[in-house]
């Protein structure tokens, strides 16, 4: 039996879908708060897709 493809998996699939908004939200911000927390917010959501 073939294991799934872990981006057919519905979580993966959610994490991205949040990762993309987050990414839409932040890229509004003004350069400090971007430079700052931004930064942080981004890197965390990019790593939820990693794990």
């Amino acid at each position: 039996m073939r294991r799934p493809d872990f981006e057919d998996l519905e979580v993966y699939q959610l994490a991205e879908k949040l990762a993309n908004e987050i990414w839409r939200i932040v890229k509004g911000w003004d350069n400090f708060t971007k430079d700052t927390l931004g930064k942080q917010i981004v890197r965390s959501a990019d790593k939820l897709n990693h794990i």
